[in-house]
């Protein structure tokens, strides 16, 4: 927008829940994400994509056919979406996210918690909900070089999702130090500006290019792209 810029989605998404805006946004979203990760992997890269949505957009009625409904019409398989709800979003509605999460996993939708750390979240429902990966905060992650207990936080998250079968991605990466610490943290990926900063399709296409160039030539690289609003 000339006007305001950049507008982040902590600004938009809360407004567009209020006025319910969030339905139709979110199904725009969700079939923009999948269009563009279909078109990469008929380039070659078979990339998923991750889509944030809101506890609002899920419990509304029709969602999970709108889900696969998009799937279907853009020929894109289950495994190559993953949905991204917060920690804080399942403990609202804590009962109903099992058995809905439980379905998404039986269609081969890959699920992830974001925000990890932060919600208070059970670990009894933890054990209930059919997730693939939790995210740790990346308010964990900016102390991690600093202090020691974030260290222990980190590691005790790492021990709680690997011992339930999880990938753990620690979020919010900014440096090398950082990186090397949750490794040594046995987490399983990083993400953030050290790799890769959001950018429009385009470029994501010649980031990907690169990517797998590097892995061609047994650089190893991977490579995971993140929809999250309407910006890549």
């Amino acid at each position: 927008d000339e006007t305001l810029g950049t507008v982040s989605p902590a600004r938009f998404i809360p407004i567009a829940e209020q006025t319910g805006l969030i339905h139709e946004l979110g199904a725009w979203v969700l079939r923009d994400a999948c269009v563009q990760c279909m078109r990469w992997h008929e380039e070659g890269y078979p990339v998923s994509v991750s889509v944030n949505v809101s506890i609002k957009q899920v419990m509304q009625e029709g969602f999970s056919e709108m889900v696969v409904g998009t799937l279907l019409e853009v020929g894109l398989e289950p495994q190559y979406l993953d949905l991204e709800l917060t920690e804080s979003m399942l403990m609202e509605k804590a009962a109903e996210s099992v058995a809905l999460l439980r379905m998404f996993k039986s269609l081969g939708v890959q699920i992830s918690i974001d925000d990890f750390g932060t919600g208070y979240s059970s670990l009894s429902y933890l054990k209930n909900f059919s997730v693939d990966r939790i995210k740790i905060d990346q308010s964990f992650v900016r102390d991690v070089t600093v202090r020691d207990d974030a260290v222990g936080i980190i590691k005790a998250i790492v021990a709680i999702g690997h011992s339930m079968g999880l990938q753990v991605i620690a979020e919010g990466v900014e440096s090398r130090e950082e990186e090397e610490k949750l490794l040594l943290c046995k987490c399983d990926q990083v993400q953030g500006y050290l790799h890769a900063r959001p950018m429009p399709a385009p470029e994501a296409g010649a980031y990907l290019r690169d990517a797998f160039a590097g892995a061609d030539a047994g650089a190893g690289k991977e490579g995971e792209l993140v929809k999250e609003g309407g910006g890549l």
